[in-house]
């Protein structure tokens, strides 16, 4: 007992929290939950698209609902936990995830579902910015934050494999309900152990929330969302889908307007001015499209055209996630410090964008180890080449006073692609698979056809979309290696703007 006290003592007078190995437990416990709901729906949608009657068009809305509300507030959410305090937020986070899943899991329509989706990407936003920053607080010996954040960032990166597992089995063997009821318990837990091990000071009440930028900003990309949405039953001439679109983006140039007046913006423009930085972004955005679409589409054509269930859909996706995991700790991480950061992005969007070509010759009969897998191992060595050095590269060289808001943009990016590519991939599979029909009226076989044509075409424009992302990269991305450039963990000075 004696020598237990002895040690908290020491603990506390060095500054260190002597239950924060155990509170990293509590921390990746939650993370883990965000980023697995992330791939586990993805499994389930087919089934809970019969379950609730959805059309095709509005399927994309359980996962858009989800991410729009995640970006959209993900700046604001990190900003709602300085002012109120980091575990106040984390708590909140997991108490309100927990409750929006509940009532996504006992959906009785389709509209109770996008709007239990949206309220979970909503409290995600509180949520996630808020366990990085306890994480960061509790661990101030250097060797132990390293070995700290090695764990949090394994399990977000096995997150998504765990999610299309769990998802399989819970689909499969249960209901695709408890795809969403499995996170109940998950938070409970975690609040249990947040309450216990978990300690932060209060919050700044002087800290000020920018919510006319919040609802620019998030207004601006859900107009997007809908408009792009709306054009596969109205058509992209249609007066509603043309107004709403213009709406979205005369709401996102409001939002970038009024962060260069805001006393406080959720995203402060100087952070954009590095040329690398912009460009790095625009490339996340840009790769999660094909990504997103892939785990859309190539889940209905295992399912619905192949017939696997949902738990072998799960292990199908296996190979890519084991390959990004590869691409990015085995060669990305070990070539960084000595290429630039363009020589790894450029090739590992050439690489996804072939393995996207390749899923274009889908045939009602495609094999899954002849033609499905290549192009899944490509995509997944390619995204596994990107994702690093764009967070190494975005968060390199960043002002102290930034490093936060710096990560959260890139999360932010990544989710406002995802939902903007979800949408426009899907509109353009389910139209190009209804003319495909309409063109074929009597020929058997015509609707499977047909639906495997409309993603063969959405896959085609996802790879475009990867081309464009590799272009980017060369253009936009000059920084040097990062040995030869700004050493880490000695941020540059940047201008106030």
């Amino acid at each position: 007992m004696s020598i237990g006290r002895t040690g908290e003592s020491r603990a506390a007078a060095e500054g260190t929290d002597p239950h924060r190995w155990w509170g990293l437990v509590v921390i990746a416990l939650a993370q883990l939950m965000v980023v697995l709901d992330a791939t586990i729906v993805n499994i389930a949608l087919p089934s809970a698209q019969r379950a609730l009657h959805m059309s095709d068009g509005n399927r994309q809305w359980v996962i858009t609902a989800y991410t729009l509300a995640f970006g959209g507030l993900l700046l604001l959410g990190g900003r709602i936990a300085d002012l109120v305090g980091r575990k106040r937020a984390f708590v909140t986070g997991l108490a309100g995830f927990a409750l929006a899943s509940a009532l996504g899991g006992a959906a009785t329509g389709s509209g109770m579902l996008f709007g239990a989706r949206a309220l979970q990407g909503a409290f995600a936003a509180v949520l996630a910015p808020s366990a990085l920053s306890l994480l960061t607080t509790m661990f101030t010996d250097p060797r132990e934050r390293g070995r700290a954040f090695g764990v949090f960032s394994a399990l977000a990166g096995s997150g998504s494999a765990i999610g299309l597992i769990v998802g399989g089995v819970l689909t499969e063997y249960l209901t695709w309900r408890w795809c969403l009821y499995v996170n109940v318990p998950i938070a409970a837990l975690a609040v249990f152990g947040a309450f216990t091990l978990l300690h932060d000071r209060p919050g700044h009440g002087d800290v000020r929330l920018d919510v006319p930028g919040a609802l620019l900003g998030c207004g601006g990309l859900a107009a997007i969302v809908y408009g792009v949405g709306e054009a596969q039953p109205r058509g992209w001439a249609s007066p509603l889908v043309l107004a709403v679109l213009a709406a979205g983006v005369a709401l996102l140039a409001a939002f970038v307007w009024w962060q260069a007046r805001a006393p406080d913006p959720l995203l402060p423009l100087r952070i954009l001015r590095s040329r690398d930085r912009a460009g790095c972004l625009l490339t996340m955005a840009f790769a999660v499209i094909g990504m997103f679409g892939v785990f859309l589409f190539m889940t209905y054509y295992l399912q619905v055209i192949l017939g696997y269930s949902p738990f072998r859909t799960g292990l199908a996706f296996l190979p890519m996630t084991a390959m990004i995991l590869a691409g990015a700790t085995q060669i990305s991480a070990r070539l960084l410090p000595h290429v630039p950061p363009r020589r790894l992005l450029v090739p590992g969007m050439l690489l996804a964008a072939s393995g996207l070509l390749l899923l274009t010759r889908l045939t009602v009969r495609s094999s899954y180890a002849g033609e499905i897998l290549p192009s899944l191992l490509l995509l997944g060595l390619g995204m596994g080449l990107t994702f690093m050095p764009v967070f190494a590269t975005v968060t390199a060289g960043v002002a102290a006073r930034d490093a936060g808001i710096t990560s959260a943009t890139v999360n932010a990016a990544q989710q406002a692609g995802g939902s903007i590519g979800t949408a426009l991939l899907n509109t353009i599979a389910t139209t190009s698979a209804a003319s495909y029909v309409a063109a074929r009226p009597h020929r058997p076989g015509a609707v499977p056809a047909g639906t495997v044509h409309g993603y063969a075409v959405a896959i085609g424009c996802a790879a475009l979309i990867m081309l464009v992302s590799a272009l980017t990269a060369g253009l936009m991305v000059t920084a040097p290696a990062p040995k030869h450039g700004t050493r880490a963990g000695r941020p540059v000075r940047e201008p106030v703007g």
